[in-house]
């Protein structure tokens, strides 16, 4: 190879040790290809989890938010008995006075009630938002890791091929 031209022997060798690299490069590739194909169906699979979760805590919201409308509805209902309470207070002012304790003791626990609704709403959410962090943070660290592998992979492959070419 001294003046440029290769003997049949050397161009054999050569040529076996390119066809050597290139079927491990295939086989390589093909593992590599596997194992994301498996990578991404396991990462799917932690999308439809996921996915079924946060479906699960927006049924347990509606069922807070319709619990709190009912509450709402009852609290102004309580409010409009109280008001014809009112007019009946001058004729009887004993019954007034022990409506007016009844009904702001129903008010309390309605209004403690709606507080606890609020409390475990914003818990729920709370865990929801955490939850899609979670995932969103996985997510980004499996693909800083393939890219770091891809990377890796094409320095290696580029290693191979100066080392065959300077051979």
């Amino acid at each position: 190879m001294g003046n440029g031209v290769c003997s049949r022997k050397q161009k054999k060798i050569f040529q076996s040790l390119l066809l050597v690299t290139v079927v491990f490069g295939m086989i390589y590739g093909g593992m590599f290809s596997y194992e994301m194909h498996k990578q991404l169906k396991r990462t799917e699979e932690m999308a439809v989890k996921y996915q079924q979760h946060q479906e699960s805590l927006s049924a347990q919201l509606q069922v807070v938010y319709e619990h709190r409308s009912k509450l709402e509805k009852s609290l102004q209902k309580e409010r409009l008995e109280h008001k014809k309470s009112k007019d009946d207070y001058l004729m009887n002012k004993i019954e007034a006075q022990q409506s007016l304790n009844k009904e702001k003791n129903q008010h309390d626990d309605l209004k403690k009630q709606h507080y606890e609704l609020q409390e475990q709403h914003q818990l729920q959410e709370d865990e929801h938002n955490k939850a899609v962090d979670e995932h969103k943070q996985r997510l980004d660290q499996l693909h800083q890791n393939k890219e770091s592998e891809i990377s890796k992979l094409q320095g290696i492959m580029f290693s191979t091929i100066l080392l065959l070419a300077i051979t």
